[in-house]
């Protein structure tokens, strides 16, 4: 190795060490999926859905691998919700799993939509759209939390010549099959306050974090939610503010009360394994209780002490449950 004129070896070896590595530069740009993966070859593939709506797609491993796991993200979160879920299947199985992950219309990297197309049923329509362009063939995993876990039962709920692809495998968590209007936070969702700020959707942000702070608190008390759930309110509404545009937090609100896929829970044939968090607020372990006994087999795992960000607070249990529906749809995988 030469080394620069005036540098001794020490000074060398400190340069090299001082130098940020690549995963390090990677979370510096925001991307933490890249920092916690970057020993596994990805490729960000623009997927244009059938309303011309431009969704970012990225995947991991090659075509020829025996398994597919397919990462659906919950309401104003992104991809980035399964940076070491993705990080763990890339480590344990390699090209043996093809990763797909990406972010729903409107939110992260993916282009906003009109906001009458912000609703679940599309969603669904979304992911078809995502597994024929990539050709997604033989055994696959659905794994979705929260709002991606709606958009997998509506998936299921679609008409069969609509799903290019039967799952075999699917993972639940935090996550319902309808009815949030009746338990934990997303009562809101059935006040006054969700049409009201979905006339306000087209105001500036002002005008509409006014509406946040003003129709729900109210709403809160009217519902007679504790104090801990109204600081949690404020924290979620806070976040999602940031990261979200107003347009796709506001817009998917009315289709959250709507949805409903109960009807659909029976015929899912998809080894299932749903996991909850017993203090999660958002959507309350009863949902998940509701999914367990109507989908045949399911298996349910309750954390206690957990809330609904299950991927971050519990990563090894989502990545078991992962595994656990893999092993069983595909005995080809090993590890």
């Amino acid at each position: 190795m030469h080394i620069p004129q005036g540098m001794n070896v020490k000074d060398v070896v400190r340069a090299i060490s001082d130098r940020p590595s690549p995963a390090s530069q990677a979370a510096s740009r925001g991307d933490p999926i890249a920092a916690l993966t970057l020993t596994r070859r990805y490729t960000d593939v623009p997927v244009a859905t059938r309303d011309g709506t431009q969704l970012a797609v990225r995947v991991y491993g090659p075509p020829t691998a025996t398994h597919t796991v397919v990462f659906l993200h919950g309401f104003c979160l992104n991809r980035a919700t399964w940076a070491r879920q993705i990080a763990y299947l890339t480590r344990r199985y390699g090209d043996a799993v093809r990763i797909i992950s990406y972010d729903h219309r409107g939110h992260g990297k993916s282009s906003g939509a009109p906001t009458s197309t912000y609703r679940i049923d599309q969603l669904a329509t979304d992911l078809a759209d995502v597994l024929r362009a990539l050709n997604i063939a033989g055994f696959v995993t659905l794994v979705g939390h929260s709002m991606g876990g709606f958009t997998a039962l509506s998936y299921l709920g679609l008409p069969a010549h609509l799903r290019p692809v039967e799952p075999h495998g699917l993972v639940l968590v935090a996550t319902a099959a309808g009815k949030l209007t009746d338990r934990g936070l997303c009562r809101l969702l059935a006040t006054p306050a969700t049409p009201a700020l979905c006339g306000l959707v087209d105001h500036t942000p002002t005008q509409v974090l006014r509406a946040l702070s003003g129709p729900l608190l109210t709403a809160l008390r009217w519902r007679g939610i504790d104090r801990a759930e109204r600081i949690a309110l404020v924290a979620l509404t806070a976040a999602a503010l940031a990261t979200t545009p107003l347009t796709t937090a506001v817009g998917f609100l009315p289709t959250l009360a709507s949805y409903d896929q109960h009807p659909t829970l029976p015929s899912i044939s998809a080894r299932t394994v749903i996991v909850s968090g017993g203090a999660d607020i958002l959507t309350p372990p009863a949902h998940s209780a509701e999914l367990a006994a109507a989908i045949p087999g399911a298996t349910h795992i309750q954390l206690p002490q957990a809330g609904h960000m299950l991927p971050q607070e519990a990563p090894h249990v989502i990545n078991d449950a992962i595994s656990q529906v893999m092993a069983v749809t595909s005995s080809s995988l090993t590890g």
